[in-house]
Formats: C-alpha cells, sequence, structure tokens
C-alpha cells in the first residue's frame, strides 16, 4: 500500500508529524509536490468556482496524487481547541473533493478533534486500522509523532534585521511560498525580519483576547487577532502584514478587529487568489518597507528633539 499525503491546507502544521507516523510504522508514502502553476490549475479545473484559493489548491494536490496511491490522508479537521472551530470547509472537505474529483482513491474521512490527547490517538488509530497494523504499532508511532512535534519549533522569528514585522494568516497562506510569492524572502531582502504567531505563547493570546466583547469561537481568528495584538503591544514589530485569501469569512472580522485596536499602526493586508500577479505583490511590498523605513526616520527624529 502506497499513503499519498497532500501538501496543502494543515500539511504545513501537521504534515511532518503525520510522516513521522507513517515512518514509524513502516509505511511507504508520497507527498504531493509543492504547490505550482500545474498544481493550482488541476484544482481550479475540478473544484468549484466560489471555493477559496487554498481550497483549489487542496484539490490539486488531491488530483495529482490519486493516480499514485491507494489511500490519501484527507483529515477532517473539525477543531483543535475545547469550545473552537475552524473553518466550515474544512468540515464539509471529503465531500467536496467526491464530488469533483474522479477515480479517487480511498479517503480518510473520520471526523479529527485536536483538543486532547484521547481524541488525537482516536484518529491515529483509525488511520492505523486503515494501514492494517497492530494496536501497539499504532500507539507506539503515535507517541513518537507526537514526542517529535512537541519538541519541533514552529514558525519564524527572524533577527538581526532593521526592522520586523508580524507575518499574519492562516497557516497555509503563510508557509505555502508559491501562494505567498515567497513573502518571507521578499520581506528579508528588504532588511525586514518577520516573526509568525507560533512564537507567541498560547497564554498570552487568551490574554489578549480577552479584551473582545466576545472571544471568537473560530481558532484561527483567535490566534491571529491575539498574537497581532500582543507583538504590537510589546513592541516587538515595526508592522503587521495579513495574508488573506480573497473571500475568506474569517479574515474578513479578524482584519477589522486588529485594525481597530492598532489604529494607525503599520498595516496591510495582502488579498490573494488565483489571479493575483507576483508583480502588484512586489509593488505593495516595497512600499510598505519604504513606509517602515520613514517612519523610523521620523521617531528617531522626534526621539532627537525631545
Amino acid at each position: 500500500m502506497v499513503v499519498g499525503i497532500p501538501k496543502g491546507l494543515m500539511y504545513w502544521k501537521y504534515g511532518s508529524t503525520l510522516e513521522v507516523f507513517l515512518k514509524e510504522l513502516g509505511i511507504q508514502y508520497i507527498v504531493s509536490p509543492d504547490t505550482s502553476r500545474d498544481i493550482l490549475d488541476r484544482g481550479v479545473n475540478c473544484c468549484v468556482d466560489d471555493a477559496c484559493l487554498p481550497i483549489k489548491i487542496f484539490h490539486g494536490h488531491v488530483h495529482w496524487l490519486k493516480d499514485r496511491c491507494d489511500l490519501i490522508i484527507t483529515p477532517r479537521i473539525m477543531k483543535v481547541e475545547h469550545r473552537e472551530y475552524i473553518c466550515p470547509k474544512f468540515c464539509g472537505l471529503i465531500e467536496m473533493l467526491k464530488n469533483s474529483i474522479e477515480g479517487l482513491p480511498r479517503l480518510t474521512e473520520a471526523p479529527l478533534n485536536l483538543v486532547t490527547r484521547t481524541d488525537r490517538l482516536q484518529w491515529f488509530m483509525y488511520l492505523g486500522k486503515m494501514l492494517n497494523c497492530s494496536k501497539k504499532e499504532i500507539v507506539d508511532a503515535y507517541r513518537k509523532a507526537e514526542e517529535f512535534y512537541n519538541s519541533s519549533e514552529h514558525g519564524h522569528e527572524d533577527r538581526s534585521f532593521r526592522h520586523k514585522v508580524a507575518l499574519m494568516g492562516h497557516t497555509y497562506n503563510v508557509y505555502d511560498n508559491y501562494v505567498n510569492m515567497n513573502i518571507k524572502k521578499k520581506l528579508n531582502k528588504l532588511g525586514i525580519g518577520v516573526i509568525t504567531e507560533e512564537r507567541v505563547n498560547k497564554e498570552t493570546i487568551e490574554r489578549k483576547i480577552k479584551n473582545l466583547y466576545k472571544k471568537p469561537f473560530w481558532s484561527f481568528a483567535k490566534n491571529s487577532y491575539g498574537a497581532s495584538v500582543s507583538l504590537y503591544e510589546e513592541g516587538l514589530v515595526d508592522g503587521i502584514i495579513y495574508i488573506s485569501s480573497f473571500a475568506c469569512g474569517i479574515d474578513s472580522i479578524v482584519i477589522e478587529l486588529i485594525k481597530e485596536h492598532i489604529g494607525d499602526f503599520p498595516f496591510m493586508v495582502l488579498k490573494i487568489d488565483e489571479h493575483t500577479g507576483e508583480a502588484g505583490i512586489d509593488t505593495r511590498i516595497e512600499a510598505f518597507s519604504d513606509m517602515l523605513e520613514r517612519r523610523k526616520l521620523s521617531e528617531n527624529k522626534c526621539s532627537k528633539l525631545g
């Protein structure tokens, strides 16, 4: 049996952990290639028109894998924190794939809750049984996978740059270099370091969202808001860049909440879809860099006068 892992959506957060699990079981697997024009075209051609860019890209990765493996891991992720949920498209992703792509091999369809160790182990037991592994083998492999995840370093935190920005957005937008057109490399080239939400601890995020009149029940929104506000209030960044998929309902809310809190602090939203051009992104990033430089000069001048 060959298992396929699509390199999209939550792969960018949990994909390496899943690979460790399969390696421990001795299962042969294949990961779809980095997102490319071919992957995007595959997804656009088979997915429904009104889906967001990340969902279309995931369809493209699954389409690339469908004739190369016997089982594709497509976790139906429901929630990652207690009393919180994520994008509803994740919940219906399996049905979207089945409706859009012909000739699919088996898919993993069981719901996946990441809240407790018991929840996570239950899903891995389901996957392990599909792979004809024993209970002991599954538990041992899961333990190694979780140890790997807990000991790994997550996110970016650049040092020794003249400026630093918080790079916010859903994980699959922040880390897929084709989707964001390698924004981190572009920023670094302009002398701007990057810090992402993973470098802000959960306790800090929970404290910051208490300022809202109601706690967000979307985990993506909570993390982006809490991390952005924390980095802004602690003076750890000179600006915030938010990468948002066009027509994302969650982003449309959290962006306004962040803007309301930070006032005139440098903040830029980069909307992306399958038509986004790199030249436009480059121009906006360069303009944002110039603004940070002018702001720094202005602050230095004021401090000298003071």
